[in-house]
């Protein structure tokens, strides 16, 4: 009779656990038709009542009939969803991709929940609106209202401000700022890009300098002489006619004298149009890199930007863990209370707490630096750091075929137009130091004027009119040498071109895999969440239930933890690869 109890005993664990996975794997992937057959988990624990062993082992082959179909329907839904994820790839990867979804669209399809109350939307889910036309996409965080800035971020105008005391450099407020706001306070402040600006600035006085050369030149000089004798010897005896006239010849004297010229190179072999245009082309280097910082300043500003969103939520999401920890603790205390748990169970519950209480505080160690970062980055106040407005979510949607979009590289890319400008620059300094081999001719114009004071005659005026040749005969080989140097300045610059080239070619390949890969992260991984949640809670009811062990609740938080952990790092590195691979197309700057 006893070995007949414990077989029943052992029947109804079997069905009770089959029949509670049967329940939650209906919930995970609903199908009315299956869920209004599936036992409850309350007409599970009724068969305990049943002294019958036939009707135990019938409960428990029909639930687990249940579970299975349910099991099948669930696999179903997956390799449907993937099917869509796939016709989806192979329509951007042909450059018919569709219009993007609207923001509330987005919003509920991406958005990070921050309830555990969370309910995703099926994946399956289509856009029915015709495609955009072909233009650069932008982000859709970047086209939002500039909103004020609070005066308050802006650094201390004075540059060579220098801190010394300690409540100087002291932090006494967060300022959260949306990604719109971090991209205007960079293109304010940021030092990178008033450098290239001040760069710009002294191109153009370069070039007003060259320019100049086209001009004559006018020069006016003026000068006062004193000339005198026997300061420290001593005077001559007076000659036989100052003794005569009954005087002295007075040796000191004062003149001045004045000059006017005007001089103009007529021919200089090709040296004043060079230099000209040696200043243009730098002046067109500089503009070229002034563009180039500011869409590297774009991005670098969006990776600062995504990543404090990154530290954001990973706090997020340890705090989760350790409240998770400390439920399964408060549980595993409360069943050994009743005489049905284990000290073993209690400590494990215990680990998981301390490990996840280390996560949380590694978790804001990286926040408060992902907080400087992004300060730093953007040149704020010392006094303040910044945090994230914007919820984690797509940033939007790449329309373009992978070689529609490499075409737009080569045609916008600053670097390739800077490996030009930098070859016309040394073509031009080349004929410059040729030209010291040829010819110059100049003309001159010149006007004096002297007048001495204290002398029996006016002042005296002249002037001199001129023109000049010089030709170099022999520099020792100077000038040719250096024509040689720019010569190989130009084979360098033609090919870094290439180089330049195969670079940005490789930058949107990577960018637009990485694009592709994450979005189909983010399906998944929506999943995975969902699923996970599910589990956990499922382990939960299994442990109460005293059918289940602590570590299953433990490896079932850890996979909570992970699917989340994966789900915003999808988002990011998808909102990471549509930044870098605008960037790669410069869709920033429109020419």
């Amino acid at each position: 009779m006893k070995q007949q109890h414990l077989f029943l005993v052992r029947n109804f664990c079997s069905s009770l656990a089959v029949a509670l996975l049967a329940t939650e794997l209906i919930k995970i992937e609903p199908a009315p038709a299956i869920a209004s057959e599936t036992p409850s988990v309350n007409n599970a624990i009724a068969m305990k009542s049943e002294p019958s062993k036939t009707q135990s082992i019938k409960a428990t082959k029909q639930a687990y009939l249940q579970a299975n179909g349910s099991f099948r329907h669930s696999q179903a839904s997956v390799l449907l969803a993937k099917q869509k994820i796939g016709s989806r790839e192979s329509g951007v990867g042909n450059g018919q991709a569709e219009e993007q979804r609207s923001r509330g669209a987005e919003e509920n399809d991406y958005q990070l929940p921050t309830t555990n109350n969370y309910q995703p939307t099926t994946i399956s889910q289509q856009p029915t609106t015709k495609p955009k036309p072909a233009q650069p996409p932008a982000n859709s965080q970047l086209n939002d209202r500039k909103a004020q800035i609070p005066s308050y971020l802006n650094p201390n105008p004075n540059p060579l401000r220098f801190p010394t005391k300690p409540e100087d450099v002291q932090v006494v407020g967060a300022q959260p700022i949306t990604f719109q706001q971090a991209l205007d306070l960079a293109q304010r402040n940021n030092t990178q890009l008033r450098e290239a600006r001040l760069n710009v600035e002294r191109s153009q006085a370069q070039l007003r300098q060259a320019l100049a050369a086209e001009y004559p030149r006018l020069d006016l000089g003026a000068g006062v002489t004193n000339t005198g004798n026997n300061i420290f010897s001593e005077e001559p005896e007076p000659s036989f006619l100052q003794q005569l006239t009954g005087g002295q010849t007075d040796t000191n004297n004062t003149r001045v004298t004045g000059n006017l010229s005007l001089s103009y190179d007529l021919f200089t072999s090709g040296l004043r149009p060079a230099n000209i245009r040696a200043a243009e082309e730098q002046l067109r280097f500089n503009r070229l890199d002034l563009e180039r910082t500011q869409e590297e300043l774009r991005l670098n500003v969006a990776n600062d930007y995504y990543e404090l969103q990154r530290a954001d939520e990973n706090v997020r999401i340890q705090r989760s863990s350790v409240n998770n920890a400390q439920a399964s603790l408060r549980d595993a205390q409360a069943l050994e209370q009743a005489g049905v748990g284990t000290r073993f169970a209690v400590l494990q519950a215990q680990v998981q707490l301390a490990q996840a209480t280390q996560r949380l505080t590694d978790a804001l160690s990286q926040q408060r630096i992902a907080r400087r970062q992004i300060a730093t980055r953007i040149n704020l106040n010392d006094s303040i750091v910044v945090t994230a407005a914007d919820p984690v979510a797509v940033a939007g949607q790449w329309n373009f075929s992978l070689e529609n979009s490499i075409v737009l590289a080569f045609r916008n890319r600053a670097e390739l137009e800077q490996q030009l400008a930098q070859r016309n620059i040394s073509e031009q300094q080349r004929r410059a130091a040729l030209a010291e081999l040829g010819p110059r001719i100049s003309l001159a114009a010149q006007y004096n004027l002297n007048d001495t004071f204290d002398d029996d005659t006016n002042f005296q005026d002249g002037y001199s009119l001129g023109g000049n040749l010089n030709l170099s005969l022999f520099d020792g080989g100077a000038a040719r040498a250096r024509a040689r140097q720019e010569e190989a300045d130009i084979a360098i610059a033609e090919t870094n071109f290439a180089g330049q080239r195969n670079q940005i070619r490789f930058e949107v390949e990577q960018a637009f895999s990485q694009l592709q890969s994450n979005l189909e992260n983010i399906q998944t991984t929506s999943v995975a969440l969902e699923q996970s949640r599910e589990a956990l809670r499922l382990a939960r009811l299994r442990f109460q239930a005293g059918v289940g062990t602590q570590t299953e609740v433990i490896d079932a938080e850890d996979d909570l933890t992970q699917a989340e952990g994966d789900r915003v790092n999808a988002i990011l590195n998808y909102n990471r690869a549509l930044a870098q691979i605008q960037r790669s197309i410069s869709s920033g700057q429109q020419r």
